[in-house]
């Protein structure tokens, strides 16, 4: 990529607003390792390097292992994910591309399984920042590959 922006830089008060997102969404309760794992499948989709380079490393830093993390875009194959994990994963995807498909009602009897009604709505804001994240990435060209884990930690 040959273009560049410093989007911190250039509109602090956008970014100031997409971290107060960011740091609701840590604050949630949604466990980390659940975090890390959407933000990465949904970075998959999106294809933001940046961002597939933040949340690999954060999620090993904290404990993921390679194996899960390969597997990621091969989930509902994969055996190694639990059914929260998996809820979580298929409303992350059903979020991520609206509007190429309908949210179907047995997703949100799904995730109701697994999720209460707050922790819904928390991971939505998660998906839905992740998803933000990722177009402002990409469309400001911010290289992938000098990340290192916590380097946004506040």
């Amino acid at each position: 990529m040959t273009h560049f922006i410093d989007y911190p830089k250039v509109s602090p008060e956008g970014y100031q607003a997409m971290l107060g997102l960011e740091l609701h969404s840590r604050a949630s309760g949604i466990e980390t390792s659940l975090r890390e794992l959407v933000k990465t499948r949904v970075s998959q989709l999106n294809g933001c390097a940046f961002c597939l380079d933040m949340h690999t490393k954060d999620a090993r830093a904290d404990g993921e292992t390679e194996q899960r993390l390969y597997l990621l875009s091969a989930w509902r194959e994969a055996p190694c994910y639990t059914p929260r994990e998996r809820a979580a994963l298929a409303w992350a995807e059903a979020l991520t591309l609206l509007p190429q498909q309908p949210v179907p009602e047995s997703l949100h009897a799904e995730l109701a399984q697994h999720f209460s009604e707050k922790e819904r709505v928390e991971l939505t804001w998660c998906i839905v920042a992740i998803n933000g994240w990722n177009r402002i990435s990409i469309a400001c060209g911010t290289p992938a590959g000098r990340y290192q884990p916590g380097q946004y930690d506040r």
